[in-house]
C-alpha cells in the first residue's frame, strides 16, 4: 500500500482493482500525493528477481575492483614520474660530463700556455745569464756602439 494513500481498504500483498471508469471524458485522478495510480501499468511493473548488471556496467562495481584500478593508475602515474626523473637525471649527467670536458680542455689550454710561457722565460733567462760578468765589461761580449 502506498505511504500517502487515502484508501485504507487495499492490502499490501493483494493489488487493488483497477479504478472504476466514469462517463466523463476526463481521466480519473489518482488518490496519491504525486498523482500516480495505485497499480502501475503491466509494462512498468518491477519483478522481484534481483537486478542483473552487464559485465561492462561500471556504475556499481565491486570495491575491490575499484581499489585495484586506482592502485594500477597510481602505479602508472608513479612510473611516468620515475621516467621523467630518469630523463632529467640523464640530462644532468650529460651536462656534468660536458662541463668536466670543458674544464679539462681549459686546463689543457692553460697548461699549454704555461709551457710556452716557461719556455720563453727560460730562453730569456739563458740570455740574461752572461749579463753583468766581467767579460762584457772588458769588451769580450757584445758591444754596443753608440
Amino acid at each position: 500500500m502506498p505511504l500517502f494513500n487515502r484508501n485504507s481498504t487495499g492490502s499490501a500483498k493483494t493489488p487493488s482493482k483497477a479504478p472504476v471508469t466514469t462517463t466523463t471524458d476526463r481521466p480519473q485522478r489518482s488518490s496519491t500525493l504525486f498523482g500516480r495510480r495505485e497499480t502501475p501499468p503491466a509494462a512498468t511493473t518491477k519483478t522481484t528477481s534481483p537486478p542483473r548488471h552487464n559485465l561492462l556496467h561500471r556504475n556499481h562495481e565491486d570495491a575491490s575492483i575499484v581499489n585495484a584500478r586506482e592502485r594500477v593508475q597510481n602505479a602508472e602515474a608513479a612510473e611516468r614520474d620515475a621516467d621523467r626523473a630518469l630523463i632529467q637525471a640523464r640530462a644532468a649527467v650529460k651536462e656534468a660530463r660536458a662541463h668536466v670536458k670543458k674544464v679539462e680542455q681549459e686546463a689543457a689550454e692553460e697548461a699549454r700556455l704555461a709551457r710556452i710561457k716557461q719556455e720563453q722565460a727560460s730562453s730569456i733567462s739563458k740570455r740574461a745569464q752572461p749579463l753583468g760578468h766581467a767579460g762584457f765589461a772588458a769588451g769580450k761580449g757584445y758591444r754596443l756602439e753608440l
